[in-house]
């Protein structure tokens, strides 16, 4: 379950539709200087999406559909170069091919994020010329990191000797004993944060937003960038609705709250920047 990832054109550069101190880019900014608590030594998350005002990310699974305009566009890739990683998941790699970096003019490769490509039975048909190891290799970007488990990790397969020549690397993670096909956010996390990723922008799709959003995930995520484009996608797209909640009573109660909530028109678009309540 794949959105579009912001790379299908470089974006212009920011414009300031009010001030500063109100915008989105800043209070993310602001809030990757706090610290996750009580998670201690995780990566501070930012979970950051666009969606339709039916809550949908694209109009079908594995369909790159383009939802944020220019302007909210060039505010991802400037949240981008504020983070140590960009993490998806392998079917938003599989649908969009993307290059995972920031393309805002000037930016140098000091200030680009690692790419992080969770993929727990390696079935992203990774080639020489992907998007994101060609501009790895054209110093645009970092290489990527791509994750997968064990059982998924065969020695002479020619994938992974193009992410080393690219600069970057395959991680074997363990998949959890009790699921067996994806990684607990907490041990996820903590992997990550070994190889000095401090802060890690999560972009998609579906299936990633979606389980971070449950109740018991949603105290790993520190920020929330969410933009908002006038359309109607419709029916039988891919969704991001969180597992209901009810509270000891059995009463029905909000999946998710926020605070620090903010709202800035950026062009057609309406951008959100607020903390989850947990």
């Amino acid at each position: 379950m794949a959105p579009t990832t912001n790379d299908d054109a470089g974006p212009p550069p920011p414009k300031k539709a009010r001030s500063e101190n109100n915008s989105p880019a800043n209070a993310a900014d602001s809030s990757t200087t706090s610290s996750l608590e009580p998670s201690f030594g995780l990566p501070f998350i930012t979970l950051t999406y666009a969606t339709s005002l039916d809550s949908q990310l694209s109009l079908a699974p594995g369909t790159q559909t383009h939802l944020s305009g220019p302007l909210s566009k060039s505010l991802t890739h400037h949240l981008r170069t504020r983070h140590s990683g960009i993490l998806i998941g392998v079917s938003t790699a599989v649908a969009d091919d993307p290059g995972l970096n920031s393309r805002l003019a000037g930016t140098d490769l000091a200030k680009q994020p690692t790419p992080i490509v969770l993929d727990p039975t390696f079935r992203w048909n990774l080639r020489r010329n992907s998007r994101v190891l060609q501009t790895a290799r054209e110093g645009k970007g970092k290489a990527p990191m791509v994750v997968v488990g064990s059982d998924a990790y065969k020695i002479g397969d020619p994938r992974i000797q193009w992410v080393v020549e690219a600069g970057g690397q395959v991680v074997v993670l363990d998949l959890d004993a009790d699921d067996g096909k994806r990684w607990s956010w907490e041990y996820l996390l903590r992997s990550l944060k070994s190889y000095e990723l401090d802060s890690i922008m999560i972009e998609g799709g579906g299936e990633v937003i979606n389980s971070l959003l449950k109740e018991e995930n949603q105290k790993y995520v520190g920020a929330m960038i969410v933009t908002v484009a006038p359309t109607y996608l419709g029916k039988g797209g891919v969704r991001v609705c969180p597992d209901r909640r009810e509270d000891e009573e059995g009463k029905v109660v909000s999946a998710v709250s926020f605070s620090d909530v903010q709202w800035l028109p950026l062009g057609r678009d309406v951008v959100m920047a607020a903390k989850v309540d947990w």
